[in-house]
């Protein structure tokens, strides 16, 4: 399905959002998400076995066209893609800008809102705040739901159930 078929984005964030700053607990089956060597993951960042498996197959559910909203960048295909079972994602390319967001707004904000050139979005990220839904609202004359995801828990069923249910919602009304 092309990304032009009107479908909502789906922005997401990795780290506090794919890898909770707290470890989860172990998977049923034991699973780890990368090979440790002395409690490091091969590409050198520990915090990788927090990344729940899981988690692609119920991103790839959500009615929508997943984008790499991260500082990861590139490496989101490379490192974390992989270890979600999720093909290879656009990324948001950044805007290399020297203009500071207004107060409280935070940095991702204006990127997101272009690079979803109209179309409806969801923002999956665990630095969201009144101010970037304020911002998005008066910026952005389409739908978007942010969704502020507990750095602390990680994307959780309460999450995506949030989402699915605007996405829901959202092509009801349409």
């Amino acid at each position: 399905m092309s990304a032009s078929d009107g479908r909502p984005l789906i922005f997401v964030d990795i780290d506090g959002v794919l890898i909770p700053f707290r470890a989860r607990p172990a998977s049923a089956e034991g699973q780890r998400s990368g090979s440790l060597v002395d409690g490091t993951d091969c590409y050198g960042n520990p915090l990788l076995d927090r990344l729940e498996s899981d988690d692609g197959r119920r991103l790839l559910a959500l009615p929508g066209h997943l984008v790499w909203a991260s500082t990861w960048m590139a490496e989101a295909n490379e490192v974390v893609a992989p270890r979600l079972g999720l093909p290879a994602l656009p990324v948001v390319d950044w805007i290399d800008d020297d203009k500071e967001p207004p107060y409280g707004v935070h940095w991702k904000a204006a990127s997101l809102a272009r690079w979803a050139a109209g179309r409806a979005f969801v923002w999956l990220d665990d630095e969201i705040t009144d101010a970037d839904r304020r911002w998005v609202a008066a910026h952005h004359p389409h739908p978007a739901l942010l969704r502020r995801v507990d750095p602390h828990l990680g994307l959780t069923d309460t999450d995506l159930t949030t989402v699915r249910q605007w996405l829901h919602h959202r092509d009801a009304a349409a």
